[in-house]
């Protein structure tokens, strides 16, 4: 255990991050880090009521408060907002969203007397990235390291130490998991998310159903696919029909199941989505294939590697932070990816 170096630092510290996904499961891996570090503080993390299922054997001095946004709209309901965050008695905000919303609750906590630090998005820089004037194109700050830069603000500083949320080399129970998934008997498992919010984040279908078709053939390998909704579950169960050794897990479990079977999975082939920060929390490894987005704007998943990220280089890319951008030719060619590429990529890290 660390000890406090400063004992002038805020004793009560909240911490506001209100979306997406990944940014959510970002903020995982520095708050169990901090809070391990600084046994004697609290901790008080506040996001989306949903996202209080990320906060799996979270540290006893973290604190989750769970908002309904739509309950604190304009000035009147984001003061609100601050008379109910006040019942923390907090010392400080650590602000890691930085936007409108949180920027006015942040004014608001200052007229109590709370210490305020925020997130330096680095937004001209990343802007430069996706320039199509830019021939320089260098990696930029990852988002781990802005988040620990607002907690440096508040003298809090922390070695980032996270393995998983189910500890150091340990996995989630597949015994709870029994009625609806097979037994684990000298076979690699590999899970695949095909899916993500932006078409610029996606591997077109076809192309990864290649992929799907050549691994299937492989001696005990088995696949589980992971999705969301009607369309993607109608697309997954085409392939289980289709090929051998090729399970979904769509709707099949809670959050807690998906993270049990994740933790036990030999590697996760994901997007550049919320798949690929998840499995990090679980300390598995991670393939990940980009197209309009780049690991060099700061976003790629809690310790993996560029040599696990598979890309073509391109003058073209990045072209967008968040994929949701148009593409600027029409056609994608960012993920024209040959599927043996992404096959033999899955293979060597598999040690096949």
């Amino acid at each position: 255990m660390v000890q406090e170096k400063n004992r002038n630092t805020p004793g009560r510290i909240l911490i506001t991050r209100f979306s997406a996904v990944g940014d959510i499961a970002m903020t995982i891996p520095l708050l169990y880090s901090i809070a391990a570090t600084y046994s004697d503080k609290t901790f008080i993390f506040v996001s989306r009521e949903r996202f209080g299922q990320f906060l799996v054997n979270a540290p006893e001095n973290v604190i989750f408060e769970g908002i309904n946004l739509d309950e604190y709209k304009g000035l009147a309901g984001l003061w609100k907002l601050k008379s109910r965050l006040m019942k923390h008695r907090p010392d400080a905000i650590a602000d890691l969203h930085n936007v409108l919303r949180t920027k006015i609750l942040r004014t608001f906590l200052k007229t109590e007397g709370v210490r305020c630090a925020s997130i330096e998005k680095g937004r001209a820089e990343k802007r430069r990235l996706t320039s199509p004037d830019n021939n320089n194109r260098q990696q930029l700050k990852s988002t781990f390291e802005r988040y620990k830069e607002v907690f440096a603000k508040l003298g809090l500083e922390f070695a980032t130490d996270f393995v998983s949320l189910f500890g150091n080399n340990k996995k989630g129970d597949l015994a709870t998991l029994a009625n609806i998934l097979p037994q684990k008997e000298g076979e690699q498992w590999i899970g695949i998310a095909p899916f993500a919010r932006h078409n610029g984040k996606i591997y077109p279908i076809e192309k990864l159903e290649k992929v799907i078709e050549t691994l299937s053939s492989q001696p005990r390998l088995k696949i589980f696919c992971f999705g969301n909704g009607k369309e993607e579950e109608t697309v997954v169960n085409g392939w289980c029909e289709r090929y051998p050794n090729v399970m979904s897990f769509i709707g099949k479990s809670d959050f807690r199941g998906e993270l049990t079977l994740i933790s036990n999975l030999e590697l996760m082939v994901s997007m550049d989505s919320a798949n690929m920060h998840i499995a990090s929390l679980v300390n598995t490894p991670v393939i990940s294939i980009w197209g309009a987005t780049s690991p060099l704007a700061g976003f790629l998943g809690w310790r993996q590697k560029d040599e696990d990220c598979v890309q073509l280089e391109l003058p073209c890319r990045p072209c967008s932070i968040f994929g949701n951008k148009p593409c600027r030719s029409g056609n994608y060619t960012c993920m024209q990816i040959d599927p043996q590429t992404v096959v033999d990529k899955i293979l060597k890290k598999l040690g096949r």
